[in-house]
């Protein structure tokens, strides 16, 4: 696990993209992909550049339960917004949150999962340590499922709806093994509000309580923090 320090997230973004870069040199075919405010540097980089990922493809790691692309704060309305619709891949997946059958749609998006193997992946990080939408208590081998969301995870995410009731109460997330299936993971966290989970993360000991400690078993991994998220690190 190597971490970086920037100074702010447009630097991160920066640092991120470069990263991005030395991957697609390496045959990159399959990126990874996460919503939220942590990776949009990240994509205002990829936007202004001249990449051309018209064949490529992109997996994103989860979406709201009861969400589709008609509401503004779907993870595809995001992602059409900030990536999409401004640099075109060959085809993007996201899971479907308004699947009639939800389990039939865990096994679709496993099964592209297998097909589409992540070379590259983008991931945030929660206040208490989850990636993607798994909780703490998240079982290292899970694949795709449906989850609930957590009361911390829902109040976090309620300053995007008009109010907390708004707020879906589940979400379709890749699994913890499933993240870890990716051959380059990239973690950015700003802010100190993220330098207790950070810590944990780098620092703590790997525990199903803090699902982002499982990336301490990964091969190559580049968390990227500001000096408030890194606050708590100790010298690596």
């Amino acid at each position: 696990m190597k971490v970086i320090r920037v100074k702010d997230q447009i630097e991160g973004g920066v640092a991120a993209f470069e990263l991005l870069q030395e991957e697609l040199k390496t045959g990159a075919r399959v990126l990874g992909l996460a919503t939220g405010s942590t990776p949009i540097a990240f994509y205002e980089q990829v936007v202004a550049s001249d990449l051309d990922f018209s064949d490529l493809v992109s997996v994103n790691l989860d979406e709201y339960v009861g969400l589709g692309s008609e509401s503004d704060q779907s993870y595809i309305y995001f992602m059409n917004e900030h990536l999409f619709a401004k640099k075109p891949f060959k085809v993007s997946y996201l899971p479907n949150g308004l699947a009639e059958d939800l389990d039939a749609e865990v096994e679709r998006y496993n099964a592209l999962l297998a097909e589409n193997p992540v070379d590259f992946q983008i991931l945030g990080i929660g206040r208490n340590g989850h990636i993607g939408f798994n909780e703490p208590g998240s079982p290292f081998d899970g694949l795709t499922r449906v989850v609930d969301l957590t009361p911390s995870t829902i109040e976090a995410n309620s300053r995007f709806f008009e109010k907390e009731e708004d707020v879906p109460t589940q979400a379709i997330s890749m699994g913890i093994a499933s993240i870890m299936s990716a051959k380059t993971v990239v973690l950015m966290a700003y802010g100190a509000n993220k330098a207790e989970a950070v810590y944990q993360m780098v620092q703590g000991p790997v525990t199903e309580d803090v699902p982002a400690s499982v990336l301490q078993n990964h091969p190559n991994v580049y968390v990227i923090v500001d000096e408030e998220a890194a606050g708590r690190l100790e010298n690596e």
